[in-house]
């Protein structure tokens, strides 16, 4: 049996601190601006604070690390461009608090591993490298040359370069991501899984098959001039709230958005934009014409149906519904898709699947019959199922049937939850490089990159479980509490010989470890990075293909802090010494224009890459779909045909989704409440809907046990939640990740992109006066039977 624990890590139940309020109806407004400064001057000075907002998402400043979403042109961003929770997260890492020596002295690796999230991030900056040896259970200070000596000489006593993993989260800058693929290439792998590998790695798949190009196609004053948004499972409220400046802006031009979400989502309910008068002391902004309340997973056959009724449209009325000229010049499969979904359709199916009614989907259609400009976007609600590539192909097709790819005003939108994972994947954080790219590395350097497929991030997790990988090096993130089957992936960490993490704060993944163990620390985004050649700064790609520089402005929170791209290169020194000439590891870490010359040479879009990103605002990256052109094998978009498939839980289950709290970023909670959703002092909730609470037989805040079912016939465990009322779909429920984590078996992937099936897991609730009387009598008869108790 896997569990978490009713503790969980840091011993945190969830007892009699909850307090349930009834969720909010609208987002931001001037309770978002004071939370957000309460947050931030808990961590720092209001000096340090004024300093860090007045620059965040500024020209020149620094981008703010919460998320990928895009600023507004240089001259037209008000002075506070930044969010509730952009603002938290900068200050967060802005903090005043250190992590020291001392403190490491102090806490053992196992008490470190018994802490909760919160808990262990609150504790402050990491100051210096740490090393844990084997046999010892407490890190202890290790210089920077001995560090990266220890790390070198573990990856040259591989008996292959495969035996290494080099992960990378989306808050890496393009340069470090640059060269750390070039490291890890002339080190003889492709193993770099990344963090997309769990979130929006469905998204480049589906996007890539049918469009050639695994990136939307919008740009922001797409967004403004739209005159229809499908927003389908996401929640900008919380995961990305600049966007609901953006959608303010659709609304206020006369476009008009639909929602499609699981649970009602305050910020696509009504928006207060603290920023304008109507914000402050009027009702805001009504964002959602449309609320589609869908079960979870129904998202492809709400997508087949729509488009069955613009077949049906264009049958009725020839000639007036479908961009026929469109889609006879660019497009490909028209007539099998049709076929296809004409021969397999079911509105008895879609009903069920959806939990809406015909009607409903029927009004969607006419407004976008009424529409000549539609963009949909998405998010991890579409993407963390087993069907989420068929599912985003599927809304391809919506798009192609009436020419809404590749014109103004449209097209489709994979909206990235964290800032600049998109940029890494340009700069070749990927397993699965294409040979052009690999090509042009191989040129540029003068040797030849691997060409075998590396490991993602569940296969790289497969790999230290079985022994396969024995040496694990983390930029940024914090992977074990941000990947499924939490139990499976600790053992496989431990596991390892050597693990090293390049880090700005203390999380879970340092102290679930392995044989050896180093911290490495790094500047944050926030803070000056000054090397020989003078003050540097980096780059950044966000959600919309726009490149922009990003400088820090506050002073390092410790000397002994080196940058990403220091630190990356001092290693490649290290481990592979003469081995590739061309690649100037003490040039990179001098001057990042260096390392931005090459990037020029390799990645295309990127010509005088050094000249363009230094213009106020940056550029912008050509996208081909926007030129007409389709890098498909047919150089044409393609229409796919998608087989209908549907969630569904046995008698007595539920279909559980993870989410985040409004209070958290990423796998870090600021605080245990989600005002949004009217939950305070506790994350270890449970929303379901009323009626199956009836169905169930369980009474509000009663304490279960969230128990998964999947075929392998493992029981996985999260204990000890209390069951929340709440207007989730019938048949569907939701809680917080990372607690839930432990539900997601390893092997429970998406179709195609093997992204983890985080939105879709069976879970039993079993109250927890059942589960120890269930304990206790496996208890008393392994005592009768003569076991060890």
């Amino acid at each position: 049996m896997q569990k978490s624990s009713s503790d969980g890590p840091g011993g945190e139940r969830s007892d009699d601190r909850l307090e349930v309020t009834p969720p909010k109806t609208w987002a931001a407004g001037v309770p978002a601006v004071y939370h957000a400064m309460e947050y931030s001057l808990s961590q720092t000075s209001p000096r340090r604070t004024g300093l860090t907002l007045l620059n965040l998402n500024q020209e020149p400043g620094f981008d703010c690390p919460g998320c990928a979403w895009p600023d507004p042109a240089p001259g037209k961003r008000p002075m506070n461009e930044y969010c509730e929770n952009g603002a938290k997260h900068t200050n967060d890492e802005a903090t005043s608090r250190r992590v020291t020596p001392e403190f490491f002295a102090r806490h053992s690796v196992d008490e470190l591993a018994a802490k909760s999230d919160r808990w262990l991030n609150q504790q402050g900056r990491l100051t210096r490298p740490m090393v844990k040896r084997p046999g010892s259970r407490h890190y202890e200070p290790i210089s920077w040359s001995s560090a990266l000596e220890l790390l070198a000489d573990e990856l040259r006593g591989l008996d292959s370069p495969d035996e290494a993993v080099f992960y990378t989260s989306g808050r890496a800058s393009n340069e470090a991501a640059f060269v750390l693929q070039l490291f890890a290439r002339a080190f003889g792998t492709n193993n770099l899984p990344d963090c997309s590998n769990m979130c929006h790695e469905s998204s480049g798949s589906a996007l890539n098959e049918t469009l050639g190009i695994g990136k939307g196609d919008v740009s922001l004053p797409d967004i403004h001039h739209a005159d229809l948004i499908l927003t389908v499972g996401q929640n900008p409220g919380t995961n990305h709230p600049r966007m609901l400046s953006a959608l303010e802006e659709t609304k206020r031009r006369g476009g008009r958005i639909v929602a499609v979400n699981p649970l009602p989502e305050a910020g696509l309910a009504r928006f207060k934009n603290p920023q304008k008068p109507r914000g402050v002391v009027g009702r805001g902004t009504q964002i959602a014409d449309r609320f589609l309340h869908i079960k979870v997973g129904g998202d492809l056959a709400l997508f087949q149906a729509l488009n069955m009724l613009l077949l049906e449209a264009e049958e009725a009325a020839p000639g007036t519904v479908l961009a026929h000229e469109f889609i006879g010049t660019h497009t490909k499969g028209f007539e099998e898709f049709a076929e296809h979904l004409r021969a397999s359709f079911s509105w008895p199916r879609v009903e069920e699947a959806t939990g809406l009614t015909r009607a409903q989907i029927e009004e969607v259609r006419d407004m976008v019959l009424e529409s000549r400009r539609v963009i949909v976007c998405w998010a991890m609600g579409i993407t963390q199922h087993k069907h989420g590539v068929p599912t985003i192909r599927e809304m391809v097709n919506f798009l192609l049937l009436r020419g809404n790819i590749g014109r103004p005003g449209a097209g489709a939108c994979p909206v990235r939850g964290h800032s600049n994972v998109q940029g890494d994947r340009t700069m070749g954080i990927w397993e699965r490089m294409p040979d052009s790219f690999l090509d042009a590395l191989g040129r540029e350097f003068d040797f030849e990159p691997p060409r075998e497929h590396g490991l993602d991030s569940v296969n790289a997790i497969r790999a230290m479980r079985d022994g396969k990988v024995k040496v694990f090096l983390g930029l940024a993130g914090n992977f074990v509490r941000a990947t499924p089957d939490s139990e499976v992936t600790e053992a496989a960490m431990r596991r390892c010989r050597l693990t090293a993490h390049i880090s700005t704060k203390l999380n879970r993944s340092h102290a679930v470890c392995g044989e050896t163990a180093l911290i490495l620390p790094t500047l944050g985004r926030t803070e000056r990075d000054v090397q020989a050649g003078g003050e540097q700064f980096v780059t950044v790609e966000d959600s919309m293909s726009q490149v922009h520089a990003s400088r820090g402005v506050l002073e390092p929170a410790s000397k002994q802090l080196l940058s990403e791209v220091a630190i990356l290169s001092r290693l490649a020194r290290a481990t592979l010494g003469d081995k590739v000439p061309a690649a100037r590891w003490e040039r990179f870490e001098a001057d990042y224009g260096c390392v931005r010359d090459h990037i020029s040479r390799v990645v295309p879009g990127f010509e005088d890459f050094n000249t363009r990103v230094s213009r106020p605002g940056g550029f912008g990256l050509p996208n081909p779909v926007n030129e007409g052109r389709f890098p498909t094998p047919s150089g044409k978009a393609l229409f796919s045909r998608n087989e209908f498939e549907a969630l569904s839980a046995p008698e007595g289950h539920l279909i559980l989704q993870t989410l985040r709290s409004h209070d958290q970023w990423n796998t870090v909670p600021y605080t245990d409440n989600d005002r949004y959703r009217g939950i305070h002092g506790s994350r270890r909730v449970v929303f379901v809907n009323p009626a199956d609470l009836r169905a169930l037989g369980l009474a509000e805040g009663a304490a279960v046990d969230l128990v998964g079912v999947w075929r392998d016939g493992v029981e996985r465990r999260a204990e000890d939640f209390r069951v929340v009322p709440y207007p989730t779909s019938r048949g569907c429920a939701a809680a917080y990740y990372p607690e839930t984590n432990v539900l997601v078996p390893l092997d429970s992937v998406a179709d195609i992109s093997n992204t983890p099936t985080s939105k879709g897991v069976v879970v039993r609730l079993e109250p927890r006066e059942r589960a120890a009387a269930a304990g206790a009598e496996a208890l008393t008869g392994a005592v009768a039977e003569g076991g060890a108790a």
